[in-house]
């Protein structure tokens, strides 16, 4: 096949895009050039830590969002990889609620038994992609950072799988300016004993201030107030954890909220979200999405809408990750291979639009997450993905949604049940709150 294929990314989702194309070929398929560019020194994407922040050696935005001591926050049942089982990696069924490294060992591992580490310029970043419709190619500027050069080449097709929660959100708060103390964003958390014996301020209500709040409290800060602008979490928090209005005005220390009351605190961690955000997509080929199932412009979920030939994958807000990203890739490459047919443009948009109205009738989370497993398994029907229990897998969330209410300190001790494999997670040989090594060998050692 002479086409040509470039893979922006070599996180999940880039990876699974070269797994789904490598395993064609095992298949006996004749495959297009592969070509995938990443911007840091391994593979893994936000799985793969670095102590730095801002700006990396090369004065490269830091792609990492992931801290020391982060835990999986959702259970590795609804993420594990059909074809490629926890089991079949560990060599035995592993505790539901793994640390980041042994998450990275995971990636790592099908990435390592695909074989697909030679397709991926690693340190560079791409520039600029744009397209020319008279040939219908793609022109990639990329830079090698180890040589600092640019280079140009031409591609039939491109599919961006960078993510979207590396660009921070960054509100403004009247007094910030002033503030005496630290201000960050969750992008650039990397240590909650940097906390300890501190009061901090956690702003929002997303997974990472549920989980950057309790790694604070964890590890020893002195107390939690947390800010949300429509509603608070309202898990059972411990006794040195409020829950306030949002953050209006802040002097000196003092934060004052929207119901007028106040806290004096030494900290402040801004967990705002993340923007979509691809500077370096002509404008008549970047994706402008909210974060939601939906995603705007998208057939599917990841044919560009106005060109065919361009794909974006796991751009969407997640209940699902590594199999939904996998979904996706092994769509993907089939329509490259020519498997799938793609309709034309009304059809496309009028399948977001009807996307976007099914999302938003969705009345709760649980029906979100059937709603994002129906996805998968309409992706994956028209594919040779293996097939696999996917209300099994709704079901690992549903027990996870449970547990966390019932304890939002204590949900990480239980165990769910593998929909590949039908084997259930043993229990962690300590619980969450006192397992201060968050090391593989730590996890994995059996008692």
């Amino acid at each position: 096949m002479a086409k040509r294929v470039a893979v922006i990314g070599a996180g999940p989702s880039g990876l699974a895009q070269l797994r789904a194309f490598q395993s064609a070929e095992a298949g006996g398929a004749d495959i297009p050039e592969v070509v995938c560019y990443e911007k840091q020194a391994d593979w893994g994407g936000l799985w793969n830590y670095t102590w730095r922040t801002g700006l990396d050696e090369y004065g490269e935005p830091v792609h990492c969002s992931m801290y020391r001591y982060l835990w999986s926050n959702g259970p590795k049942e609804g993420l594990e990889f059909a074809d490629y089982s926890f089991e079949e990696h560990f060599g035995r069924q592993i505790a539901s609620y793994p640390p980041r490294e042994v998450l990275f060992d995971y990636i790592a591992g099908r990435a390592r038994q695909a074989g697909v580490r030679d397709w991926i310029r690693f340190l560079t970043p791409v520039r600029r992609v744009s397209h020319d419709s008279a040939s219908g190619q793609f022109r990639v500027i990329a830079h090698d950072l180890a040589k600092d050069e640019e280079y140009g080449e031409d591609f039939d097709h491109v599919i961006v799988a960078t993510g979207h929660f590396s660009t921070p959100n960054v509100p403004h708060f009247d007094g910030l300016d002033e503030f005496n103390g630290r201000v960050m964003h969750a992008h650039d958390f990397r240590d909650a004993v940097e906390f300890k014996d501190k009061d901090i301020l956690i702003i929002g209500t997303s997974y990472s201030a549920e989980d950057i709040g309790s790694q604070c409290w964890k590890y020893g800060c002195k107390s939690v107030t947390a800010s949300h602008r429509t509603a608070p979490m309202g898990y059972d928090w411990p006794d040195n954890w409020k829950e306030v209005p949002l953050l209006q005005t802040v002097a000196g220390n003092t934060c004052t909220f929207k119901d007028g009351s106040t806290a004096d605190v030494d900290a402040i961690i801004l967990c705002t979200g993340y923007l979509h955000h691809f500077p370096f997509m002509a404008p008549e080929l970047c994706l402008k999405t909210a974060n939601r199932l939906a995603t705007a412009d998208l057939y599917k979920g990841v044919v560009w809408v106005d060109n065919p030939q361009l794909f974006y994958l796991g751009m969407q807000d997640q209940w699902y990750t590594f199999s939904m990203f996998d979904a996706q890739a092994w769509f993907v490459r089939d329509i490259v291979l020519g498997r799938i047919a793609v309709p034309d443009r009304a059809a496309r948009a009028a399948d977001v639009a009807d996307r976007e109205a099914r999302e938003d009738a969705i009345e709760d989370d649980y029906a979100a997450i059937r709603y994002q497993g129906d996805y998968i398994r309409e992706l994956i029907a028209d594919t040779d993905y293996p097939s696999f229990d996917v209300d099994r897998t709704d079901e690992a969330f549903f027990e996870w949604k449970k547990f966390k209410k019932q304890g939002i300190m204590s949900y990480r001790d239980h165990g769910h049940r593998s929909a590949m494999t039908g084997t259930a997670a043993p229990v962690h040989h300590t619980s969450w709150v006192e397992e201060m090594d968050d090391s593989m060998e730590s996890y994995l050692r059996q008692e």
